[in-house]
């Protein structure tokens, strides 16, 4: 679909960029003052976000969701693995392919069993729970005034650190868990289900803008290889 290629390859963009932006201030010392919050979280969200907004949205155009969402655990085990073998920063465990993984997986599953999302309706109310439970991993859940406290036992066995609530001893280098995450992946899936079954605008299936929309088509295959090459720059420049 070519306004998804295009949205998502201007992400992959904005990606390696935040990436070399990354590796340049915190593993080359480079003076990068300005890489820091807000700036950094709000430009780190705008990218995982989108990534997996976009990957809702293309959902129902799937071919084979459940082989999308192994193919992504497969990524996101052999991430863990080289991160945690290489040890050049925190290891990722968690990170957004595994989301990748996990909401691809839940969407499949939900589909067998029509259960799937669909509508702007859905997609607003699922949007509005998403930011409800940004705060779970840092143990609070609601919006404005109306936030509550997440009993602190259910983060003390660090079981469940898969599904946002992080033992004391975690870390991660990239986390990005089942929720809340999967409530944007499903409002993705909500309004592409309602696209697919209304028709897509003309002007959506014919936008395109060539390198954006190269890179969106291999935004994984960009994802996987970047940040050697990254970390091969910042070792000549070290």
């Amino acid at each position: 679909m070519g306004i998804f290629d295009v949205v998502r390859g201007f992400s992959v963009v904005s990606m390696v960029l935040f990436h070399l932006c990354y590796d340049l201030r915190f593993l080359v010392g480079a003076p990068l003052d300005w890489f820091a919050p807000p700036l950094q979280d709000v430009w780190r969200a705008s990218i995982s976000w989108t990534f997996l907004f976009v990957a809702g949205c293309m959902c129902p155009l799937s071919r084979s969701n459940l082989r999308r969402g192994l193919q992504y655990a497969g990524v996101a085990l052999a991430i863990w693995a080289v991160t945690t073998v290489a040890a050049v920063d925190t290891p990722i465990s968690f990170g957004i392919i595994y989301c990748m993984s996990a909401c691809t997986l839940v969407a499949w599953a939900l589909g067998r069993l029509h259960a799937l999302p669909r509508g702007p309706a859905a997609a607003v109310v699922l949007l509005v729970t998403f930011f409800a439970l940004l705060g779970l991993a840092s143990g609070t859940v609601g919006l404005g005034p109306a936030q509550a406290a997440v009993p602190a036992g259910l983060y003390a066995s660090g079981w469940l650190s898969w599904l946002g609530l992080p033992g004391p001893a975690f870390a991660s280098g990239d986390y990005y868990p089942l929720l809340p995450y999967l409530m944007l992946y499903l409002a993705g899936c909500a309004l592409g289900g309602s696209w697919a079954q209304h028709g897509y605008p003309a002007w959506a299936q014919r936008a395109r803008v060539s390198p954006l929309s190269f890179l969106g088509r291999r935004a994984l295959t960009v994802y996987v290889i970047h940040q050697p090459v990254l970390l091969l720059m910042c070792e000549l420049l070290g």
